[in-house]
């Protein structure tokens, strides 16, 4: 995934067709060690194909997944201590301002 989100932050930045090297620069300035052999993986599958087309198309695939049922159950009752008005909570200290 490292891989994959390098190589588009190098589309982002005006390269539209990264080389290897170009997305391990990215993932070395941003402290990642690339693994080579995905790294590869990667390059060939992107090699001839728009980022833009790729988004698309997996944007309407993600639009089939199914994504969970209803919402959850409401909250629990209050307790009866709390529902009966029970002491108020004091309330809390301010922080001291900072030293100078």
């Amino acid at each position: 995934m490292k891989h994959v989100a390098a190589y588009m932050l190098c589309v982002l930045g005006g390269n539209a067709s990264p080389d290897a090297a170009a997305v391990k620069k990215v993932l070395t300035a941003g402290g990642v060690e690339a693994d080579d052999a995905a790294l590869t993986k990667v390059i060939e599958s992107m090699n001839g194909k728009s980022i833009n087309d790729l988004v698309e198309a997996g944007t309407k695939k993600m639009a089939s997944v199914p994504s969970g049922g209803g919402g959850g159950g409401g909250g629990a009752a209050a307790p009866a201590a709390a529902a009966k008005g029970a002491a108020p909570a004091k309330a809390a200290k301010a922080a001291p301002p900072p030293e100078e």
